[in-house]
This record gives structure tokens, sequence and C-alpha cells, in this order.
């Protein structure tokens, strides 16, 4: 949500010295910071303003993240272990590649189920490259 909201660019917008346009820049990726922002944001109009005034807006600005966390699976790691219990088997995950600079990195992770690879996930942390993973392979599984 905050880089959607470019969050990260009106940190760069705050200008400052050499030094801290340098670290600026690497504030302005780092996913942490972004979140931070966000909430910060979101704190500030709740205490500026109250929930009724701002409730419309944020709701508007949140409701594709509200409909998936109310309508869709939210972890598939935990979907995909408890499928597998059911059919006596147990799932793995392992990192295939890293990639980027330490504050903006890229996992490709995969899940193993019988020391076969059935899914392969791709995300900016490595639980997000596990659950995307893990997707695949209840895809691949046939589990709805």
């Amino acid at each position: 949500m905050g880089r959607r909201l470019e969050l990260g660019k009106r940190l760069l917008e705050q200008g400052g010295s050499e030094a801290d346009l340098d670290e600026l820049k690497r504030l302005s990726v780092n996913r942490n910071v972004l979140a931070a922002l966000v909430e910060a944001c979101l704190g500030a109009l709740y205490l500026e303003h109250g929930f009724e005034p701002i409730r419309g807006p944020i709701v508007a600005v949140f409701t594709d993240r509200i409909e998936y966390a109310l309508e869709g699976h939210v972890d598939f790691k935990t979907e995909l272990q408890e499928e597998l219990a059911r059919r006596g088997k147990t799932v793995s995950y392992s990192v295939l590649e890293v990639e980027g600079p330490p504050h903006s990195r890229t996992f490709t992770c995969a899940a193993v189920i019988d020391e076969e690879q059935v899914g392969v996930g791709t995300g900016d942390s490595k639980k997000a490259a596990e659950q995307a993973a893990a997707r695949q392979a209840l895809e691949k599984l046939g589990v709805d």
C-alpha cells in the first residue's frame, strides 16, 4: 500500500543534504519503512479527525485488500500443510535464488513434496516467496 500511495516518492521529496539523500533513497524503497509510513499516516488522520470522517476514504483505498482477506485464503502454507497431513505427506521449502541489494531483495523459493518440486514462488521476502510456492503447489494438487 505504501508503494501504491507513492509514500517513498513523497519521502524523497523532503530532500536534505547529500548524505541524507542517500539514506532517504534507501529508506524510500524499504518495505518495512513504507508499511510504517502507512501506519503513521492512518494514525495521524485518526488523531486529527477521528474515525468517522476518515472511515470512507480509508475503506475505499483498502477495499481490494479487505475483500481479499475476507474471501481469499491468506495463508497458503498452512492450507498446503493441512492438505498434505490428510495425505500422510509433508512439505519443505528451499530458497532457489536471492536477487537484489539487501534493502530490496527478491526471493524465489520452492515447495518440495516427496523430493519433488511442486511449486515455485517469488516475493519480496522469503515468507512471501514460500506463500507463492505453496499456492502453486495447491493448484498443482488440485486443491481449491
